[in-house]
């Protein structure tokens, strides 16, 4: 078959498939192995941009950083291609070697690098870079290996086919599967192996090109992917020990993010993605000043509210404590974090069973969505949601979300959102105030102390005045008094507003003064 070329094997290097029988079997292999390989560096590439997300937040910042590299490392790898010039095959079954190898410890790299030293970026890159280079090559080759059995249409047709269905099914079962069930860690020690076993499968078929140390290699490659397999359970608890200060007595990875909780003492603590929510000595001056001050100024009965986030059903404890609450419906988008308030005994215990009271109902979508096609009006809505440290985020304190929130408040109804540190991230803080403004809503920001987080934001709004001097609570509460309650919407002179832009899905502005104010500290 390799007489079916117009032009001479030389320029292309030694015909590499084999005429007769056997050059189906080789054709298959070939091809078989450029679609797994495909589907091998999208995974590294996805890997990556997700744990880097989790680690430095901004998940925009790490994915274009990811993507770009990667795109120029592999046009670099496919440039130094040019220079095999025989031995392709070898060279081939080399490269997915090496790719198993470094693709298959990059994230436990990754994950000991941020906890052990000052240069996880530089690793990240050098990561991507080298995944990328080797990966950029693959093509290429097969390419030229090709072309010896059949015309350079057909060959660049199958090969290029090939990835792209590879690409596509790393990107459908990553989010799906691969992540939920079984983590980063394990899927890119799993992806290195499966990386490794393109080698073992063509090494059989072309066993006449290979010296037998490359058994040697491939075995070696394998070896260390197993032992690290096996090993994963103790590593990964001596990784989030390193991260967390206190005993781990929960961790699990959902689609969505990483929970995990730990306990020192009395202590209990929840962290998503790295980030600390509560910590249970001082959770309820939070959670009161989340919920009563608009509990008590709402001009509705305030018997239908909405709970945007709250997966830990803290909020949702405070707001049963009114007895004309009829409804709560609470939106959080993952339902592993539900299902863990309503069954973990820690957490049952500090939300107090909130989500087995038949007047709560969880929703598990995303609260954008949600949102834009629910037609209740509600009196009271919370707005309980993580930092908007990303763009998933940030899309939840936008101009457009509080739109839609404002069509879903009763008249005389409020919104409270907490807003980051009025004081650590004063930027943010006011953009948010100025978001709600910019819908048409009649805004009260508010601030108050808070241990574990230190000076603390919020922000009430509706579409009539409100007067807080007239918060008046009726419900037992461990903080709040009437007192300091108002006290809470007024601000020392160095916390005074800066000049900030509301919000925008167009712009995302909000992240950029968040990612600004946080970095100082």
């Amino acid at each position: 078959m390799a007489g079916t070329s117009s032009l001479d094997d030389t320029q292309f290097g030694e015909a590499e498939i084999s005429a007769g029988p056997d050059a189906g079997t080789q054709l298959r292999v070939l091809l078989a192995g450029i679609l797994l390989a495909a589907f091998c560096a999208l995974l590294y590439e996805l890997l990556i941009g997700t744990v880097s997300s989790y680690l430095l937040g901004d998940s925009i910042t790490q994915f274009s950083l990811t993507i770009g590299i990667f795109m120029f490392s592999m046009g670099a790898g496919s440039f130094l291609s040019r220079g095999v010039r025989t031995g392709l095959i070898r060279t081939f079954v080399h490269i997915e070697i090496a790719l198993g190898v470094i693709g298959g410890l990059s994230v436990t790299v990754l994950y000991f690098a941020y906890a052990y030293t000052e240069v996880y970026q530089l690793v990240m890159i050098l990561f991507i870079f080298g995944i990328g280079l080797l990966a950029g090559m693959e093509i290429p080759l097969v390419l030229r290996i090709l072309r010896s059995f059949d015309s350079l249409r057909v060959a660049v047709a199958n090969v290029l086919s090939l990835d792209y269905v590879g690409a596509l099914l790393a990107s459908l079962l990553f989010p799906f599967l691969l992540l939920p069930h079984l983590g980063v860690i394990r899927t890119s020690i799993l992806t290195g192996i499966l990386n490794l076993a393109i080698a073992w499968i063509i090494i059989p078929v072309f066993r006449t090109r290979f010296h037998r140390r490359i058994y040697t290699w491939a075995a070696g490659g394998t070896l260390i992917l197993l032992a690290l397999l096996v090993t994963t359970g103790p590593l990964v608890r001596i990784w989030e020990s390193s991260l967390y200060e206190d005993r781990i007595i929960y961790s699990e990875q959902t689609p969505y993010q990483k929970i995990v909780m730990t306990r020192w003492k009395d202590d209990v603590r929840l962290f998503l993605n790295g980030a600390l929510q509560f910590s249970s000595i001082d959770e309820y001056r939070y959670h009161e000043a989340l919920v009563h001050p608009a509990m008590s100024l709402t001009a509705t009965p305030g018997r239908r509210i909405l709970v945007l986030g709250g997966g830990d059903g803290l909020a949702t404890r405070e707001l049963l404590k009114y007895p004309r609450v009829k409804h709560i419906t609470l939106v959080d988008i993952d339902p592993t974090m539900t299902h863990l308030a309503k069954t973990n005994a820690v957490l049952t215990r500090l939300n107090q069973h909130a989500f087995s009271d038949p007047r709560v109902n969880v929703v598990n979508q995303d609260a954008y969505r949600w949102t834009e096609q629910d037609t209740t009006l509600y009196d009271v809505i919370l707005c309980d949601l993580p930092d908007p440290n990303n763009q998933s985020l940030s899309k939840l304190y936008s101009r457009e979300f509080y739109g839609i929130l404002r069509h879903r408040l009763a008249h005389g109804g409020i919104l409270v959102t907490q807003a980051t540190s009025a004081y650590f991230a004063p930027h943010a803080f006011w953009s948010i105030v100025r978001t709600l403004e910019s819908v048409g809503m009649k805004v009260y920001p508010y601030h108050t102390y808070i241990p574990t987080f230190g000076d603390w934001g919020f922000a009430m709004a509706s579409d009539i005045d409100l007067r807080p001097s007239d918060i008046h609570l009726t419900i037992p509460t461990r903080y709040l008094t009437d007192t300091n309650a108002a006290d809470f919407f007024v601000f020392p002179k160095d916390m005074q507003p800066p000049d900030v832009e509301p919000n925008s899905l167009n712009t995302h502005q909000l992240m950029t003064y968040y990612r600004h104010d946080w970095q100082r500290w």
